[in-house]
This record gives structure tokens, sequence and C-alpha cells, in this order.
């Protein structure tokens, strides 16, 4: 079976939550809260979307985490390979591979067009379009397009 790891997933439910409200900073507890999870694994999935440049943190007694860009301009291929990497089905397939067979098979075009479909599609959608209807209508126009 081909899926996401959970952390990948639970990153998606995290961001989610920051997008409802993209106009403010919100605390790492109150994300945990809203989204569902224990604090440890949010804490885990904020530091690489901070890393990768989708969320932006800030220190303080008032501090915490809000999306670095509207959520319309951050994609879930962003969201995964913030948390997972650069995107590979299979060890040919990226753009580094190792693979041993590469000289002499002939599936590997293959694959690098399903990879390629593959990340399209996660491009295609994003984090705006992961939120739930009524808060997609909530989002202030200069931020779901900033």
């Amino acid at each position: 079976m081909l899926r996401v790891t959970k952390l990948t997933d639970y990153a998606t439910v995290v961001l989610t939550a920051l997008a409802e409200r993209p106009d403010r900073v919100h605390s790492a507890a109150e994300l945990a809260e809203r989204a569902k999870l224990e604090l440890p694994t949010v804490s885990k999935v904020l530091k690489p979307l901070a890393h990768a440049g989708l969320v932006e943190s800030f220190r303080g007694a008032s501090g915490g985490y809000r999306l670095a860009r509207a959520p319309d301009r951050i994609s879930l291929y962003d969201v995964v390979e913030a948390i997972e990497g650069k995107l590979g089905m299979t060890e040919c397939s990226g753009e580094h591979s190792t693979c041993e067979h590469e000289p002499h098979c002939d599936v590997q075009s293959h694959w690098r067009r399903i990879n390629d479909v593959i990340a399209d599609a996660l491009r295609g959608i994003s984090l705006a379009e992961m939120l739930p209807a009524a808060a997609r209508k909530s989002i202030p126009l200069h931020l779901a397009r900033a």
C-alpha cells in the first residue's frame, strides 16, 4: 500500500488549523487542541514546517506559529516535501538515484512518469482547498490570495 506517513497527515491537519485563521499567531498547545493531537506530535511537525518556510515561528509570551504565506499558495506537495523529503515513488524515480539496476532497467522511465503525475496532482491542491467549505469562505480575501 502506498501512503504518506502519519506525520505528513498530521502536518496537513495542523496547517489547516493555522489556515482557518491565517491572520493570527497560534500557540503549539492551541494547535494541538484544535487538531486533536498530542502537543509533542504537533511540536515535532512544526519544526520541519518552519524549516521548509511553510510556517513562521515567534518567540516570547505571545509567541507561536502562523502560516508563512497564504493558504492558497501552499500546496500539498510543499507539505509532503517538508515532512518526507523529495518525492520518489521508487529509488530510480527521484532526482538522485543510487539504484545499481538503473543502467539496464526497462521500467525506470515509467516510474518517473508516475512520480511526475503524483507530484503534479499534489501541486494542484492547495491548503486552502483542504479547508472545510465554511472555513474557506471566512478567510479574508487579502490573506487568501497573498
